[in-house]
């Protein structure tokens, strides 16, 4: 990347990436990784930088740096001044380490097909997976329309959702703006506005599939 690509980037400053060893067994990281998330969280809470939370703890940017970034294991002194630099108990830096991390896998045309509330015939939803619990509301889903489409409904639901076409062409509606999206096209929406297609010019030579996360707030029953 040039510099003149820098600017554009967009960096997700809360995750985590590191460089694992292929002999490394995968999850076996898991105590350095919740210290690295919880960590961070405390310092960017607080307001400060890696630099100013250096100083405070005692210990140089560069361990902190690779603490916050799971790339070294804490010694139980470290972790104590680490604790009260963030002034949290030494426990708020374990939290996590022990949990079991949710997935679900989905193979091939084998996700459940479910009903919508509103449809009817040339709707199909394949469910890929929808992950449950605290801060897990999200559900993806396959959908395909046919040429046996004869309605357009318009739906509405709490949160945010995020679809992809993957085939065919379609008009799509939220609120009062109507997007046309071909192959590859991408719309991000807020999910209480009024939503869902409003003509499908592909039909009946080609199918449309398109591709719908909905990630629903905490609050969601």
């Amino acid at each position: 990347m040039d510099g003149s690509d820098t600017g554009r980037l967009i960096r997700n400053t809360l995750g985590i990436a590191r460089d694992r060893d292929r002999s490394e067994p995968l999850g076996s990281r898991a105590l350095e990784q919740a210290i690295a998330q919880n960590a961070r969280t405390a310092r960017l809470r607080s307001g400060l930088s890696v630099a100013e939370m250096a100083d405070r703890v005692g210990i140089s940017k560069a361990m902190l740096s690779k603490i916050e970034n799971a790339q070294t294991s804490c010694s139980l002194a470290t972790l104590h001044r680490l604790a009260l630099g963030l002034d949290v108990p030494v426990t708020a830096l374990l939290r996590g380490a022990d949990e079991e991390r949710a997935a679900v896998y989905t193979p091939a045309g084998s996700g459940p097909r479910i009903a919508r509330a509103g449809i009817h015939d040339g709707h199909e939803y394949e469910l890929l997976g929808a992950l449950r619990g605290q801060h897990k509301r999200l559900e993806s889903l396959m959908v395909t329309l046919t040429e046996d489409s004869q309605s357009y409904p318009m739906f509405q639901h709490p949160g945010t959702e995020f679809i992809h076409l993957l085939e065919g062409e379609m008009a799509y509606g939220h609120g009062d703006s109507v997007y046309h999206l071909a192959p590859g096209d991408s719309l991000q929406f807020d999910g209480e506005g009024p939503h869902g297609p409003v003509e499908l010019p592909s039909l009946p030579a080609r199918p449309v599939r398109f591709l719908s996360v909905i990630a629903f707030p905490d609050s969601t029953p």
